[in-house]
């Protein structure tokens, strides 16, 4: 206790007095005088994709008796930045997700009650130990099991077209069950997340079951939208409408139970059978249609969404080899068994039937994949290669079209090979993939088929600790959807019809990125820009057919931008007050088979955290970026919350609000010569709730099997077209 007394007593003096280096030095001095041992605490998941370009300043905490000396919250690495959760991080947290939110990395928007988690507008593959992870697989997570969260924001071949990885390193805990819930219902409106968890292990088998329900019931809503049609003689008529109202529903329920077999080191086995229900993902309004020509007004009923059910296959199997050698396997296959529809009708007060649209499509849809991965580590090098396939068989019923069945076959092959290497402060990676993509059509034999290059190339260059640049250049294809190829008409309203091109072929995108990491006392974080081009991209078409406006699909002249953006992360009160961000601006050019358009637009977000005495409170507003693409201007939701949490014992408490201030808004708007329109979303959102969640966790636990791939077979689907 005396020693302890002394070093409190002396580091409050050499944190004022000295100078960085000689606190350093004093502190060595002091643990030989102690005679104490320093053991640095390892990682007890084996990693098999080491990072290798840089050595960890200090990887964990470092203990000597009473004295702990505390890990860097960040690490800077050569592909990757590793972020440390601090103790505040972790006592604050209940689950996996709470543990991203409290991390506070830049540039990432981490929404737990949407259940959402973005960069930049556009959505993050989790992963968790290498394997492509959901939402609630993150969330099943125990926050003192997560070692560290990797930040990959140029991802390799291997992640086969991710614009941004989150990967979590779990280690073993050291209990034998968890149970894990997590309820969060609305005060207001039938609207909520509900989640459970339960572990259990014996001997090297794992056995874990988990579920998750989504509830959005008949939530209020209304539309803004306005159109003007041009026919191909120049004339011109203008729909102005009116809301009368609507709801929305978009309830769903996931179910998973898996077993695996874990022997460190050697060898992973897991088998996992899931189970996703949509029961409802509906869209209703009502309005008013006033037109330019002064004919009578238009009552409008819209109503389109789709339902169904999903059950799922996974195995796996990860086997450790002699010489830093891993050979990985991962099959999926999934089942989609369910309708699509869309019911349009405009009538006259009186009555009388003007459009009277309703279309049904039920799907029965598989998709299978397999992937292959081989590893091999270096003390400053990595190979990886790796092979997938992945099968898509549709068979599309229209039951307004008199029961006609489509089929559609999708075939997809990748293969890749990739290697990183160190050069002290400069490190490279390259590689180079091979993409197959074939789909036909059965009923008419149409299609298409095509082999495209993927090249692949990253160099970083780190001039000192506190400082990083990072050049990127990736490439990527884009198979045609099942419903931009489908050649069935569908009827949208009373003008519009929508027909797909099986003459579609596999697009291709490129983009170059420079980043340059920052990490100052107290603000760390990036700056950035990107370029990016799709020369082929896939874009709608509309043209007249006699009296109906179809729209149809292409591959375009091309899509290009560039992107500024500045994401800081700044702790105001260390542990205490966090405030991050991203700013963002960019420009666009389309270009179609007869236009040109230009778009440019700010977006952004912006989250603050305080946290002491067990209470955590954050508050997070986001503006969404405006995409360009063909000839629509589209945005994602505007939103904003605010929620104050504590903690005590296995139990959190929160309450919070979604939308407490500002307008939800999500839309887009159409540039198109013979349709012109914009239309906004409006939702009652200012919704407030409480979140409950406990957790319950005993004995003596083995590790969780997590894959280190993850073959997509994620089931296509018909969609019914709509306004």
């Amino acid at each position: 206790m005396q020693l302890f007394m002394l070093w409190t007593h002396l580091k409050i003096k050499t944190h004022t007095l000295l100078p960085i280096e000689m606190k350093k030095s004093f502190i060595a001095i002091l643990a030989m005088v102690a005679g104490g041992s320093v053991v640095y605490a390892q990682d007890t998941v084996v990693n098999p994709q080491p990072v290798v370009a840089d050595s960890d300043t200090i990887s964990a905490a470092s203990e000597l008796s009473e004295v702990v000396i505390e890990a860097p919250r960040l690490v800077r690495k050569a592909d990757m930045d590793l972020y440390y959760p601090s103790e505040s991080a972790v006592a604050n947290s209940k689950n996996g997700m709470q543990m991203l939110r409290n991390l506070m990395i830049p540039s990432i928007n981490v929404n737990e009650a949407l259940g959402m988690v973005t960069s930049s507008g556009e959505d993050v593959q989790l992963r968790i130990n290498g394997r492509v992870s959901s939402i609630d697989q993150v969330k099943s997570l125990l926050p003192e099991t997560i070692k560290r969260v990797e930040w990959i924001d140029n991802p390799g071949l291997r992640y086969n077209g991710a614009t941004s990885v989150l990967n979590f390193i779990v280690a073993n805990p050291a209990i034998g069950g968890a149970v894990m819930t997590n309820a969060m219902p609305a005060l207001n409106q039938a609207w909520g997340n509900y989640f459970a968890d339960f572990k259990l292990n014996s001997g090297y088998s794992q056995f874990e079951v988990w579920g998750r329900f989504k509830l959005t019931n008949k939530i209020k809503s209304h539309r803004e939208y306005k159109e003007t049609f041009t026919y191909p003689d120049g004339t011109s008529i203008s729909r102005n409408e009116t809301s009368r109202g609507g709801i929305m529903d978009n309830s769903m329920g996931n179910f998973s139970a898996s077993y695996s077999y874990i022997k460190p080191d050697t060898t992973i086995l897991m088998v996992d059978l899931s189970y996703f229900k949509k029961f409802s993902d509906r869209f209703l309004y009502k309005g008013l249609l006033s037109l330019s020509d002064g004919t009578d007004d238009i009552l409008l009923h819209d109503m389109h969404g789709d339902k169904g059910g999903t059950p799922g296959l996974s195995a796996y199997l990860e086997q450790h080899l002699p010489g830093k050698q891993i050979l990985v396997v991962d099959f999926n296959a999934s089942f989609y068994n369910g309708r699509s529809y869309h019911d349009y009708i405009e009538q006259l007060d009186g009555g009388d039937l003007i459009s009277d649209v309703h279309t049904l499509i039920k799907d029965r849809n598989q998709a299978y994949a397999v992937e292959a991965n081989y590893i091999k580590n270096w003390n400053k090098s990595r190979l990886t290669a790796g092979a997938s396939y992945t099968a898509n068989r549709n068979r599309s019923v229209y039951e307004n079209l008199g029961g006609q069945v489509f089929h559609q076959c999708q075939d997809k092959a990748y293969f890749f090979a990739e290697y990183f290497y160190n050069l002290g402060k400069v490190t490279l990676t390259g590689g180079m993939g091979a993409q197959y993509t074939s789909f036909n059509f059965r009923e008419s034999d149409q299609g298409n088929s095509s082999w495209n290059l993927r090249p692949q190339f990253t160099a970083t260059y780190r001039p000192a600790d506190h400082s990083q640049f990072r050049l990127n250049f990736t490439t990527w294809q884009s198979a045609p959807s099942l419903a931009e190829t489908n050649v069935a008409p569908q009827q949208i309203d009373g003008f519009q019809w929508r027909i797909g091109n099986p003459e579609l072929k596999t697009s291709s995108s490129y983009m170059l990125t420079l980043r340059y990491n920052f990490t100052l006392p107290r603000v760390n974080g990036t700056f950035g820009v990107r370029a990016f081009t799709s020369p082929d991209a896939i874009t709608p078409r509309l043209f007249w057919s006699e009296d109906r406006l179809v729209t149809t699909y292409e591959n375009s002249r091309g899509l290009d931008n560039i992107t500024l953006w500045l994401a800081p992360q700044v702790e105001i009160v260390p542990e205490w007050l966090m405030l991050s961000g991203t700013l963002q601006y960019r420009a666009e050019r389309m270009r179609g088979k007869d236009y040109k358009l230009y778009n440019h637009n700010w977006s952004g977000d912006v989250s603050v955290m305080l946290m002491h005495w067990g209470f955590t409170l954050t508050g997070m507003y986001r503006r969404a970026q405006q995409d360009l693409w063909g000839q629509t201007i589209s945005w994602g939701e505007n939103i904003s919350m605010i929620e104050l949490a504590y903690n005590w014992k296995n139990w959190e408490f929160g309450a919070g609000m979604l939308m407490p201030f500002g307008r939800y808004d999500q839309g887009s708007k159409s540039l198109n010569q013979y349709n012109t329109n914009e239309s906004h979303m409006r939702l009652d959102m200012r919704i407030p709730y409480i979140q409950i969640s406990y957790n319950l966790q005993w004995g003596r636990q083995k590790r969780g099997a997590h894959k280190l791939i993850n073959a997509d077979a994620n089931v296509d689907q018909s969609s019914a077209g709509s306004r």
